[in-house]
């Protein structure tokens, strides 16, 4: 996948607006703010890894790391929030349809700050297909496509 670039003049979301756009509440959140987005076509978010979060106390205790499908996951939101800032889909639940391609190349560990991009490929109606990345720095830690549906 083709890197995505925030614009000079952003669309940008604040936590407070993805509580606004998606259904998941914490600590189920994965995205902790959108750095840019065009809706139904592709977002740009990041999500702080904070020594705090409780899953590193058992995801490994002596060698923390934030669980793959959790980056998973932080993907399918990213890109959840390009798709619900449309006015036909506001209100609705975007749900997974299931994941093809997911690759896991480095770790993300407490104190990484991961940059997640996700862009829609195809869209009909209700049901689409995405794909995405999250990287650490430069650095791919995860990328994956999924299908996905907009329930009513």
């Amino acid at each position: 996948m083709e890197r995505l670039l925030v614009r000079e003049n952003p669309n940008i979301l604040t936590c407070d607006d993805i509580e606004r756009i998606l259904p998941h509440r914490q600590p189920m959140i994965m995205v902790d703010r959108i750095l840019d987005y065009e809706p139904k076509q592709w977002a740009v978010g990041e999500k702080l890894m904070s020594r705090n979060d409780p899953v590193f106390a058992g995801h490994f205790p002596e060698y923390p790391v934030f669980p793959g499908v959790l980056s998973l996951e932080a993907i399918a939101q990213c890109g959840a929030c390009a798709i619900m800032t449309s006015d036909e889909f506001k209100g609705r639940i975007p749900m997974f349809g299931g994941i093809k391609n997911a690759r896991f190349r480095a770790p993300v560990r407490p104190g990484d700050i991961l940059r997640i991009e996700c862009r829609l490929i195809n869209l009909k109606k209700n049901v689409g297909i995405a794909e995405g990345a999250a990287y650490v720095g430069d650095k791919m830690a995860v990328k994956c496509e999924f299908s996905f549906a907009i329930a009513n």
